[in-house]
């Protein structure tokens, strides 16, 4: 295969790998929401799914496109360095500026890559029902419920919710 036909399948498969990651995203952000989302729509909570995968699973999917088009991203960079070492000697002729330039912008990059790793997460306990319960925390509610002296739940919840029902 000549190089313009291979720079050719190499792009499309990469406009293919961003266009199936932004149908991803949007299908777990708008189609498959998370829990709390889903009790708002829905008044219960149901596991929701698209061909027998919920958000997590497409997550997954997300993620292996996302890696995918890192190869892709790095097999392009790879193939257009020439024109790349090029174009940058024309933006900037002072090759002292060029390497300073340069570093700056692998180190950013790197740093972007290696983030999430830096990042310890909160833990905490889910309590019962496994969610957050009302938009916030237990321990926050919990603390809410101290300070104001009544349950938080009972006074964030509309009056039709906390009274019991007359039977019918």
């Amino acid at each position: 295969m000549d190089k313009g036909k291979l720079h050719l399948v190499i792009n499309a498969l990469m406009f293919l790998c961003l266009m199936a990651m932004a149908g991803l995203g949007f299908l777990i952000h708008y189609i498959l929401p998370p829990g709390r989302q889903v009790m708002q729509k829905y008044g219960r909570n149901l596991d929701l799914t698209w061909l027998g995968w919920n958000r997590h699973d497409w997550g997954e999917i997300h993620l292996y496109l996302a890696f995918l088009l890192l190869g892709l991203l790095t097999l392009h960079i790879v193939l257009h360095w020439r024109v790349i070492v090029g174009l940058f000697e024309r933006l900037l002729p002072n090759p002292g500026l060029r390497r300073k330039v340069a570093l700056a912008f692998m180190v950013v990059a790197l740093l972007l890559l290696y983030f999430p790793f830096l990042i310890t997460p909160e833990v905490g306990e889910k309590g019962r029902g496994g969610g957050r319960g009302m938009g916030r925390h237990r321990s926050e509610a919990g603390a809410l419920e101290q300070r104001l002296g009544q349950p938080y739940l009972k006074r964030a919840m509309p009056a039709e919710l906390t009274q019991p029902q007359a039977a019918l």
